[in-house]
């Protein structure tokens, strides 16, 4: 008889909570494409698991005793990289600790079932992650590979322009490559990253803490300046509105797009509406298609567009599609990506 082999992402569970171990385990055991290969209370247990069950993907907690999650996960991406989801809470301290991972390696973050969560939804969502992490790729830790000199690059005032970034996976480590080359002069720039909501308010302020421009979660009805960063809100639309030769953001729910809240597709058709050749769109890391459509649209507005190339994405998912799809102009390598579009802006 011919021979089967098992295409199923392998997992292992590192979580100190009993009950959050059982009930991942049963719910993705259950779905397709996935094996739970094991379980791990803490990252003693996780080390000699790994090394025994050579997992795919691992699934981990930030606030667990003996060690944390974020010390754990250096020493993994310092001696054996491999994709790892964080599961945080929804709490303050939570959210800044899975931001931190995600600066440190880690490819996805996704928030605990909670009173505001089912368990259902959540492990839909880990499904559509744990495959996409399956996929990434991994190598030494981000921080050790992170361009923290970075030098600020020049650019001389200019009127109006707007730079519209979208991202994913990958796409915390991306955009900090980007965002801290930026001078404090730069256009006012709208960042969609996928992430949950309540991350994105520490993300901003994580951000806002490395860069010479200023960079907040957006509020409904903020300006669109010079120096001004604005990032999506987790679970919320951002979409761009024009008074006169004023810029602002206008933030609002509704259903997905592309699968995703905030997306990027949003953000990018509303860029292309009201900024159309004022603007200066890019596509970096990502899975799925979200944004490829909307920054085709930019493009045909006459706005200069960018993706971020194969070689340097951890998922080349959102920039493959945008390229196939004739929506990017330029083709760059992340380190290429701030000067590029300044290069546009300055143009």
């Amino acid at each position: 008889m011919p021979v089967t082999l098992n295409t199923n992402v392998k997992v292992l569970i590192v979580d100190d909570s009993a009950i959050v171990r059982k009930i991942l385990s049963q719910q993705l055991n259950q779905r397709h494409g996935i094996d739970i290969i094991g379980t791990a209370p803490d990252p003693y247990i996780a080390r000699d698991k790994i090394v025994a069950l050579k997992p795919d993907v691992l699934t981990l907690d930030v606030e667990m005793p003996r060690m944390d999650g974020i010390t754990f996960l250096k020493k993994l991406m310092k001696h054996q990289p491999m994709p790892v989801i964080i599961l945080s809470s929804l709490t303050p301290k939570g959210s800044k600790m899975a931001l931190e991972a995600l600066a440190a390696g880690a490819v996805e973050v996704i928030s605990k079932p909670g009173p505001a969560y089912s368990v259902g939804e959540t492990c839909d969502a880990l499904v559509e992650k744990i495959k996409t992490a399956s996929r990434a790729r991994v190598s030494k830790s981000a921080e050790t590979q992170r361009i923290s000199s970075y030098k600020r690059l020049h650019m001389t005032e200019t009127t109006n322009k707007i730079f519209a970034i979208g991202a994913s996976t990958g796409g915390v480590q991306a955009l900090s490559h980007v965002l801290s080359a930026l001078p404090t002069n730069a256009p006012g720039t709208l960042v969609v990253q996928h992430m949950p909501a309540h991350f994105t308010s520490s993300f901003a302020e994580r951000l806002n803490n490395d860069c010479a421009v200023n960079i907040r979660e957006a509020q409904n009805g903020d300006h669109v300046i010079p120096g001004l960063v604005l990032i999506a809100p987790g679970g919320v639309h951002m979409l761009l509105q024009r008074s006169g030769a004023n810029y602002y953001v206008t933030i609002k729910d509704g259903p997905t797009v592309c699968r995703q809240k905030p997306s990027v597709e949003v953000m990018f058709n509303s860029v292309a509406k009201y900024a159309g050749a004022n603007a200066i769109g890019a596509i970096l890391t990502g899975m799925g298609d979200d944004g490829a459509t909307g920054l085709l649209n930019m493009r045909e507005s006459g706005a200069h567009t960018i993706a971020q190339d194969e070689a340097s994405s951890i998922v080349f998912g959102m920039p493959k599609e945008a390229i196939e799809r004739g929506a990017a102009e330029k083709v760059v390598s992340l380190s290429d990506m701030a000067k590029t579009m300044i290069g546009f802006a300055q143009g």
